[in-house]
């Protein structure tokens, strides 16, 4: 891969995850960023607080972790808004989007597809991936265990979706630099594999007897 060809899209999602359901959205977060150089240059940014649907409200816990109270979601839009908005700043591909364990990015992303289909249909490169190959003895590779790794200091505001993007974004960088291999780190859309199977199934009902 030729880093200076895709724009990097550094995104994180803060949630809330009722008993029993899939994980709701309540901030996102991107940094779109540029490899020039041997460093990565931000040419963009996006952040919104997400409402919950009606009846999904936040636990102590929840706001506790995140800072984030119900009064600061009363008037934010629904995630459908949000992602669609989002979406709609990715027009001019090719875009890798980057998560610190990306798989559960990656799934809120398909449970919203219809309201961001370029971002349900872009690859993502996971830096825990990243982190395990380019530093096996470290014992943990969650973020606060590469920011001291690397001696990067945390974000005041640890656990909001900004902050938590613009410290991956230093992590990524320092990983970039060190010249690890991408390849193994790259997730690929649950929704492009199925589009995938599904044309393969076209193409080759063409040529059933």
């Amino acid at each position: 891969m030729e880093l200076t060809e895709p724009t990097f899209v550094i995104i994180d999602f803060e949630t809330v995850t009722p008993a029993g359901q899939r994980p709701h959205p309540i901030e996102v977060a991107a940094c779109a960023a540029r490899y020039r150089d041997g460093s990565l240059t931000e040419t963009g940014r996006f952040t919104s607080l997400i409402r919950p649907p009606d009846g999904i409200s936040l636990t102590r816990y929840d706001i506790a972790q995140t800072g984030i109270t119900p009064d600061m979601l009363a008037d934010a839009e629904p995630a459908a808004t949000v992602l669609a908005a989002l979406d709609g700043r990715l027009r001019q591909p090719p875009y890798l989007l980057v998560a610190h364990n990306a798989p559960y990015e990656a799934g809120l992303l398909y449970d919203w597809r219809t309201a961001c289909p370029v971002l349900a249909r872009t690859p993502l490169l996971d830096t825990v991936r990243l982190a395990r190959a380019a530093y096996p003895d470290l014992p943990r590779h969650r973020l606060d265990d590469l920011l001291r790794h690397l001696d990067i200091p945390a974000p005041a505001d640890r656990h909001r979706a900004l902050p938590d993007v613009l410290a991956t974004l230093a992590v990524f960088e320092r990983l970039l630099a060190g010249g690890h291999d991408l390849s193994h780190a790259e997730i690929t859309p649950k929704l492009l594999e199925e589009e995938r199977e599904a044309a393969k199934g076209q193409q080759e009902s063409l040529f059933a007897p």
